[in-house]
């Protein structure tokens, strides 16, 4: 019997074992694919306090480490069945089952994609999603945005700041905004909208050069010279594993309470998984730490 199971190997995963390991309680944590989740592909971080021009993977390394280092149990395993509801928790994975008092979620969230050809070897080589991530490492170039929502309008008020010029690429010839995010869209000089147009192609071999285009309603196609491209339609939870037991969102996220507790006693969210507005290494390491913290008083108690 294990004190915690911890079910993925992001930053919110390792910084949850790192205080339940230091805590004494025995802790396993379990990855299906590789150590660091999103933060993995990151090419170069320089937002998480304390770091400054390293790779995602070197810190996802750095953090497997030192987790281990204090007692935490890694295993490469997928896991495909828990039961949550009971004092026990069970998760099956594809190699063995294992019973805990307390499970943490950090499953995550992924990007939704384009679907291009090119997109997957270019990500971190100008194909990005996440504005606040990468954003700087444009200053004073030229990048376009993808998407109609409040989360691709925001992207392009933040890159405004330092990209010289922003093309908000959207498939409809209206936002999905608030009233307040449109006005500032229209109201910022280096902020250019193509309307009814979607992506067909990304251009470039180690690098990002630019997009073919396709306006949908003409069926025009022009190329766009941009050293960037920020994919902004949205993100899906990993959450099928949970659900039908754990309380989601309409948009199939994690409710949490503010110490990570879901409506499962000794079951917690961390990380990207649960509802929540900004999703960083800073805050998934800040809910890992709320959700081990809060995992080891249920455990006392117990």
């Amino acid at each position: 019997m294990l004190d915690v199971i911890i079910i993925g190997g992001g930053p919110a995963g390792f910084t949850a074992a790192l205080y339940t390991s230091r805590a004494k309680l025995d802790t396993l944590l379990l990855e299906r694919a590789y150590y660091g989740g999103q933060m993995a592909i990151a090419s170069e971080m320089e937002n998480y306090p304390g770091l400054e021009s390293v790779s995602g993977s070197e810190v996802a390394d750095r953090m497997a480490r030192q987790a281990a280092k204090f007692g935490t149990k890694m295993v490469m395993e997928e896991v495909l069945e828990v039961r949550l509801d009971t004092p026990v928790k069970v998760v099956k994975t594809d190699k063995n089952t294992y019973e805990a008092r307390t499970v943490i979620l950090c499953m995550g969230a992924s990007p939704r994609r384009l679907g291009l050809p090119n997109e997957q070897q270019l990500i971190g080589s100008g194909v990005s999603y996440c504005a606040t991530c990468d954003g700087a490492f444009f200053k004073d170039r030229d990048v376009a945005v993808v998407g109609g929502g409040d989360t691709a309008a925001e992207d392009v008020i933040y890159l405004s700041r330092f990209c010289r010029r922003i093309y908000l690429i959207h498939r409809r010839d209206k936002l999905r905004v608030t009233k307040i995010l449109e006005d500032l869209i229209f109201n910022t000089a280096n902020v250019s909208i193509i309307w009814d147009t979607v992506v067909e192609e990304i251009f470039g071999d180690l690098n990002v050069t630019g997009l073919s285009l396709k306006n949908l309603k003409t069926g025009e196609k022009t190329v766009l010279d941009v050293s960037g491209i920020f994919v902004a339609i949205g993100y899906s939870p990993n959450t099928a594993l949970v659900k039908g037991q754990v309380e989601l969102t309409d948009y199939g996220y994690i409710k949490t309470d503010e110490k990570m507790q879901t409506n499962l006693e000794g079951v917690y969210a961390a990380g990207d998984i649960r509802e929540k507005q900004l999703r960083q290494v800073v805050t998934a390491a800040s809910d890992g730490a709320e959700a081990a913290h809060s995992a080891e008083k249920y455990i006392s108690k117990m």
